[in-house]
């Protein structure tokens, strides 16, 4: 056992309890806190942990100390956040009721404005960092989790942070370090913009790519945020082999072009999908207030309109409500007009 830090994974569903087995099967000493229905599951089937590359990884029922309540926040020496954005200021409540004050927290969520929620309620009595996702877990059941597409943990540089990066090591469960987080998490989210069009094509990640009607709405969504971010003086990071600036060119190219030559190169399994295309299968409101909505605010402060995202937001909300998917031409007409 490699030891370490003990960790709380504070909103254990599907990316927590993937991070979370990562690290458990690298020899870290790690609690999940989540759900009843969760807990059940695993505490019948373990942890089963599979990516697209092929690697596996699977840990008993016996070896996975998984719970319901906060309480046991107050053993953990890391806080790993990965409940819904909506849920911050809750978990928050938990981590000042539950935890001991100088733990590290580490923000796994999406969106920018989880860490300022964080802090509002944490008021110095923590250390927190924010941290990234860049890939999505797919909830497979009999606890079998599933990492669809490529990309490497992220977090912010604090001590416990270090800590923790040094005693997981290297291989699937890595934890790298990075100075520029915000940076890193506009990029993120530039990216995410995807995870709405996805949701709203009720498809795989592969099969809605390969429509350049669907990427031709992801692509407006991006450049507008993109536009947003250079009134604000932000500099999105590159998340992934391509920058910020070039990608709605390249997502726009006609399918020949895109299918055969970038999508081969991105490594996305063929059964993925977006984290807000499973809350609506599963009926849950989604975090599109975190991602597209982010824009939308970012706009209303700068004094200007971010009509494409903002149709986004209105479409997912249809769906949220029972809307049916939306064709590619369909959506396409829906958000730009034409």
């Amino acid at each position: 056992m490699a030891g370490g830090p003990k960790i709380a994974i504070l909103g254990a569903g599907s990316v927590g309890c993937f991070i979370g087995g990562t690290w458990a099967a690298a020899g870290v000493p790690v609690t999940f806190i989540g759900r009843r229905g969760m807990s059940n599951d695993v505490d019948e089937h373990g942890l089963t942990l599979s990516d697209y590359a092929g690697w596996q990884a699977r840990l008993a029922p016996g070896d996975v100390d998984f719970r319901c309540g906060p309480e046991a926040l107050q053993e953990a020496q890391v806080i790993a956040l990965t409940v819904k954005s909506g849920d911050t200021a809750k978990a928050a409540e938990d981590i000042v009721r539950h935890a001991t004050a100088g733990a590290t927290v580490i923000s796994f969520q999406n969106g920018v404005s989880n860490v300022d929620v964080l802090e509002q309620t944490l008021k110095g009595r923590f250390e927190i960092a924010r941290g990234m996702v860049p890939y999505n877990v797919a909830y497979l059941g009999k606890g079998r989790f599933h990492k669809g597409v490529a990309g490497d943990l992220f977090a912010e540089q604090r001590s416990g942070v270090r800590s923790l990066s040094e005693a997981i090591g290297n291989g699937p469960a890595a934890l790298k370090i990075a100075d520029d987080m915000l940076s890193l998490a506009w990029g993120k989210l530039l990216i995410n913009l995807n995870n709405a069009v996805n949701a709203l094509s009720g498809r795989t990640l592969m099969e809605e790519l390969k429509r350049r009607d669907y990427r031709r709405v992801f692509a407006a969504s991006m450049r507008e945020g993109l536009d947003l971010l250079k009134r604000a003086e932000i500099e999105p990071a590159t998340v992934g082999p391509i920058a910020p600036g070039t990608l709605p060119r390249i997502i726009n190219s006609p399918d020949w072009l895109f299918n055969n030559l970038f999508l081969k190169r991105w490594k996305i399994d063929a059964h993925a999908r977006s984290s807000m295309a499973d809350d609506l299968a599963a009926g849950r409101k989604t975090e599109i207030d975190y991602i597209n909505g982010e824009l939308v605010t970012l706009a209303e402060r700068l004094g200007t309109g971010a009509p494409v995202n903002r149709k986004v937001v209105e479409l997912v909300r249809k769906a949220e409500d029972g809307a049916a998917p939306l064709a590619p031409a369909a959506l396409r007409r829906a958000v730009l007009g034409r």
